[in-house]
């Protein structure tokens, strides 16, 4: 047990070594790495944002009936129980003729003259049945039961299913389903890019050291003492890559913090991406450094992989 410590202390000071001796050559590995964790980083904080912009909206979204007047209470009364008993449907809001208009007058309190023109007048609101869908997809299943001859019979105007609303939603969810495809894209590129560059820099690395590893080898040094170094400096590679790629990200919020709140991006809510940055801060740095560390260890164990199995073939052949 003591000999394994002994031995794995050496591995990680030998790797910890190279690093340092190889540091120029580990300059573009670790800048191809660090953009391929900072768009992960990127597409992770928009995706969370659109998701909360889409939330936000749909939460906003409900089916309203406008009741005639002739309608009585036992017909209102059915109506509820009979929308309440559908699937999806989340809650059911009755207000009757009073209500609505006080309701009204609330949403209209910064209009004086509107509340006042309709005050003059007797109540023109029809009383009013909100219903909350559970999600989206439940709004169909709620047109088709209201669009009955028997529940249209009761209403005064068509039912108002926040159409402008569905349509924004429709319109978010689709470019966040572009930005989600070609985010993946992007990083499956530089994602490759950074395992080849890596590969190379281990391969000439080796090469560099191939007389020593073959010495090493003579010795009747194992397998794991000979490729673990290499992995525990490209190890290194992916642990210093996610901490840069974290503190970009940081520093663009920080430092740009009021001027990007001040400005419109469209559907991009740039405070809550802010907002989601910091809560999540500790769990997206370990995401980073697993995918970091991730990429270098798979490379460096490919490239050590190659060159063992190319000496222990040549030396058989020799044999």
């Amino acid at each position: 047990m003591g000999r394994n410590i002994i031995t794995f202390a050496r591995i990680i000071r030998t790797g910890i070594v190279n690093f340092m001796r190889n540091l120029w050559l580990a300059v573009a590995a670790m800048a191809i790495m660090i953009v391929t964790l900072t768009i992960v980083l990127f597409s992770i904080i928009v995706n969370a944002t659109f998701n909360n912009t889409v939330t936000q909206i749909t939460s906003r979204i409900d089916v309203s009936l406008y009741l005639k007047d002739s309608v009585t209470q036992a017909q209102t009364s059915k109506l509820i129980e009979q929308l309440r008993a559908l699937p999806g449907v989340q809650h059911v809001t009755y207000l009757n003729k009073e209500q609505a208009l006080q309701a009204y007058e609330r949403q209209n309190a910064g209009n004086k003259q509107l509340v006042q023109a309709i005050n003059e007048t007797d109540n023109p609101l029809p009383a009013t049945v909100h219903i909350k869908p559970d999600s989206l997809n439940q709004i169909n299943q709620i047109r088709a039961f209201i669009s009955k001859p028997s529940i249209v019979a009761l209403q005064s105007n068509p039912a108002n299913d926040g159409g402008d609303r569905r349509v924004a939603i429709d319109k978010i969810t689709h470019a966040t389903n572009i930005l989600r495809r070609a985010g993946v894209g992007a990083v499956l590129v530089f994602a490759t890019i950074s395992v080849l560059i890596i590969f190379n820099t281990i391969q000439m690395a080796i090469f560099n050291r191939r007389d020593e590893l073959q010495i090493m080898r003579l010795l009747g040094a194992g397998t794991w003492f000979i490729r673990g170094p290499f992995v525990v400096e490209a190890i290194i590679y992916g642990i210093f890559s996610a901490g840069i790629s974290v503190l970009l990200i940081n520093s663009v919020f920080v430092t740009a913090s009021s001027s990007l709140q001040a400005t419109s991006f469209g559907l991009l809510d740039i405070s809550y991406s802010q907002s989601f940055f910091e809560h999540h801060f500790w769990s997206l740095l370990i995401l980073q450094l697993a995918l970091g560390i991730l990429i270098g260890a798979a490379s460096s164990v490919i490239a050590t992989r190659r060159y063992l199995k190319f000496k222990t073939t040549k030396r058989q052949s020799k044999g």
